[in-house]
Order: C-alpha cells, then sequence, then structure tokens
C-alpha cells in the first residue's frame, strides 16, 4: 500500500494536533460564527502557493472584487484560480459586478473564472472539474462556502448530494479542499452525514471572547486529540494556541521564524533562496515538521537578522533598551507591491519584542501602490515626514501633507499614491 503524503496546513500546532494533512483530505470547518476559519484557510493558502501548488478557491458569497481584497498579496499568483460563483448568483448577474470582467486588469496575477450558472449544480460540477482538468499535481481547494452554495440551491439534500459525489472523486484525485460550513446555518442531521464522508471534521467555536478548536474527526491517525476543545488567538495570518503561549519549556521554533520572516517581508521562497534550501523545506520547518540542519539555521538567523538564541527565545535584554541607533534599521520588503516604488526600513531589531513596529517608508514620486504596505488588521498610525501622498479608503479619497498624521483603526488603504516631483517620506507605526 502507498504511502499517504503528509503536507503541512500552514499552522504548525494544527499539524501536531492533527499529526499532518495528507493528501486526499476533505477538511469540513464547523465555523460557529462565519468568520473564524478564514485565518486557517488563508494560511493553508499561502503555504500552498509558497510551494507552487496549483490552488482553486471556489466562492459564492464574495464578489472578486471583494475576495481579491480579502486575500490582498496571497492573490498575486499565477497558481492561484478563483470560480466566482457570486456574480451570477447572489449577485443576479448585476451590472456593478459584471463590470469586474469588462474592467480587466493585465497586471494580475491569478485567474478568476465566471460560473456561468451557479444555480445548476452539474454545470458548476462541469467547471470546477474542468478548471482542474488544466491543472498539474496535488491540488488544493477551498469552498468558500457550503452554506452560501445552499442559499443559492434551495436545500439540504442539494449540498450533501453536491458533497457525497465531490468528496471521493476529490480523494482519488489527490487532492487537499477546504470545505467551511457555518455550523448554526445547518442542521446537526447534515453536519452528521457530512462529518461521516469527510476525512478532517473540525469545529470551530467562540465563546464569551474565547475561541477553541476542537478536531471532531481525524480519520487514520489515531490523534489522541479528538473531541478536545483547544484555546487559540489570531493576530493577522498568526496563529496561537493556549499551549503554545503558556506553556511550560516549550520551543516553537517554526513559529518563531515564521513571524520574524514577515516582519522582514519576506516570503517562504525568497527566505528559501537566501538561505539555500528549498521553499518546501521552509514551509515544513515553519510548521514544525521538520528541523533546519545547523548550518541552515544559522543561515537563517543572519538572513533575518538576529541573534540564533533569538530563535528560540525573546531576546530579553532588548525589553530593556531605550535606545536604538539609526544604524540598526533594516531594509525591508513589501511581498505583492512593484519593486522599485517603495523602500522601508524597520527602526527597531527584527526579535525586539515591543507593542510598536516603526517603519520608516518611502514612495518614488509620481508612483502608485495598488495595495496598502502591510496585511494587518490592528491599529496604525502615520506622519508624513516630507512629501505628499493620496489614499483611497472605503470609496473615499484623501491628500495627505507634510506634518499630517494618519491612524488607521481595523482598516486597510486600498491604494497609495505619490502624485508630486519629490520622494513622499513616512513614518509608519504598527501597533501589536
Amino acid at each position: 500500500m502507498t504511502e499517504k503524503v503528509r503536507v503541512s496546513s500552514g499552522v504548525s500546532q494544527l499539524d501536531r494536533l492533527l499529526g499532518g494533512l495528507f493528501i486526499g483530505d476533505n477538511v469540513v470547518w464547523h465555523d460557529d460564527s462565519g468568520n473564524l476559519a478564514s485565518a486557517f484557510c488563508l494560511n493553508f493558502l499561502e503555504v500552498s502557493l509558497a510551494l507552487q501548488k496549483p490552488v482553486i478557491y471556489i466562492s459564492f458569497d464574495r464578489s472578486p472584487k471583494n475576495l481579491l481584497d480579502k486575500l490582498g498579496i496571497l492573490a498575486e499568483s499565477p497558481d492561484l484560480t478563483i470560480l466566482d460563483g457570486f456574480t451570477s448568483g447572489k449577485g443576479a448577474s448585476s451590472p456593478i459586478f459584471m463590470k469586474f470582467y469588462e474592467e480587466t486588469d493585465p497586471e494580475r496575477l491569478c485567474q478568476v473564472k465566471m460560473i456561468d450558472r451557479p444555480r445548476d449544480m452539474d454545470h458548476v460540477v462541469e467547471t470546477l472539474y474542468g478548471v482542474h482538468e488544466t491543472m498539474h499535481g496535488d491540488v488544493r481547494l477551498i469552498f468558500e462556502s457550503m452554506t452560501g452554495m445552499q442559499k443559492i440551491w434551495g436545500a439540504e439534500e442539494a449540498i450533501l448530494k453536491f458533497y457525497s459525489h465531490s468528496c471521493p472523486r476529490l480523494y482519488e484525485l489527490d487532492t487537499i479542499a477546504y470545505w467551511i460550513m457555518e455550523k448554526l446555518a445547518h442542521s446537526q442531521r447534515l453536519r452528521a452525514q457530512i462529518n461521516q464522508i469527510a476525512q478532517v471534521a473540525i469545529e470551530l467555536s467562540i465563546k464569551r471572547g474565547t475561541t477553541t478548536l476542537t478536531i471532531l474527526k481525524a480519520e487514520n491517525r489515531g490523534t489522541e486529540d479528538t473531541h478536545e476543545p483547544h484555546r487559540y488567538w489570531t493576530k493577522d495570518l498568526t496563529i496561537t494556541f493556549d499551549t503554545e503561549k503558556h506553556g511550560r519549556g516549550q520551543i516553537n521554533l517554526g513559529l518563531r521564524i515564521k513571524e520574524l520572516r514577515i516582519k522582514r517581508g519576506l516570503s517562504q521562497a525568497e527566505l528559501a533562496k537566501s538561505v539555500g534550501v528549498t521553499p518546501s523545506t521552509v514551509s515544513q520547518v515553519e510548521a514544525n515538521i521538520i528541523y533546519p540542519s545547523l548550518p541552515a539555521l544559522l543561515k537563517m538567523a543572519e538572513v533575518l537578522s538576529v541573534e540564533i538564541s533569538s530563535l528560540f527565545q525573546q531576546a530579553l535584554e532588548l525589553e530593556k533598551r531605550i535606545i536604538f541607533p539609526a544604524a540598526e534599521a533594516l531594509s525591508v520588503g513589501f511581498p505583492g507591491l512593484p519593486k522599485g516604488v517603495l523602500e522601508g526600513k524597520l527602526l527597531t531589531p527584527p526579535d525586539f519584542d515591543g507593542k510598536m513596529e516603526p517603519y520608516i517608508i518611502e514612495i518614488e514620486p509620481n508612483r502608485d501602490l495598488p495595495a496598502h504596505f502591510f496585511i494587518h488588521k490592528g491599529e496604525e498610525m502615520g506622519y508624513l515626514l516630507s512629501g505628499k501622498l493620496r489614499m483611497s479608503l472605503n470609496k473615499a479619497a484623501y491628500t495627505i501633507r507634510s506634518g499630517d498624521v494618519i491612524y488607521l483603526t481595523s482598516e486597510m488603504p486600498s491604494q497609495w499614491r505619490n502624485p508630486g516631483p519629490n520622494v513622499a517620506r513616512l513614518l509608519w507605526i504598527k501597533c501589536k
């Protein structure tokens, strides 16, 4: 019997709890609030694209523009294909949504394909597997969401029929598929039937401000964690479990490397190239599936500009410092943004665990940025030191002049522009 291939979900602690994902897995997420599964899906998407695996993202709930905004830099990959079941479904082929296809973006790297008749289940199946046939290797799929499908197909029986036919077929095709269900929108009977067919079933719950993950089923794993709730927290794309946050003597090397890599603005592929290993190796190291060799670990510390000891613990001596010389400022990258348009420096060492991250950001004259500098859901503040900027936010445009302060809570600008003849220089602060 051929041994199943183990891969990472992009979340190291989930991989440990599950024993990893296997090629052929159908993973059902029972989401208590409708938005908890998103962070797990985005981590799965990030790690899959870093490994240059083809991903099909099927959406019935979001317009393509809305979904691209949600995915941010993760959408900037030719390995991603979005199947749009919204525009001709809930969007009712409205001109406001059809306009997306009329205004093609030559710089868009991912593919977006509209499902012409999303209310016709057979047509959806035909479209999905037609796209799949054009791809090679172990394809990854994200269905967002089964609840959205039910709303246009009109009955739970339709969902069960679609899933019961698709799940075995996807298993045989060596895919990994994530299926999202809003728990309260479906009957217990349907959820039980779905779980019976799936290889993996996970419940995400929120109660009194505490989020928990419970593995309901993990086929052929022998895991001891089934039906045991695990508390976790999310921050951007980082998911931290209670055992990681409060455990004694535990070393989460993978999570530490991932945090420092993101702070440096490096993709997994970029870190891999600088270290001399494959993107798959970096992915597995960050998922704590494997540990790097000592030479690779030393090189990672060098590339991330930290002492080797700070990969295993917080650099406590840094917390006592109050002055950081200008010479210690570190150049950072901005994944997904055009190269040569902006430059940035992190003004504190990457292993300094402060509550704020200060940056100097410089945007070249007469240039546009199609997205925000960071994927960040917390508070941010900027002070324009020199030059002039225009910012698009929530369908409104703002002009920022030298001396102006920008304050953001959870929203992120959709575009920046330097309309002037000189470099625009920003002091930018991210709050953790």
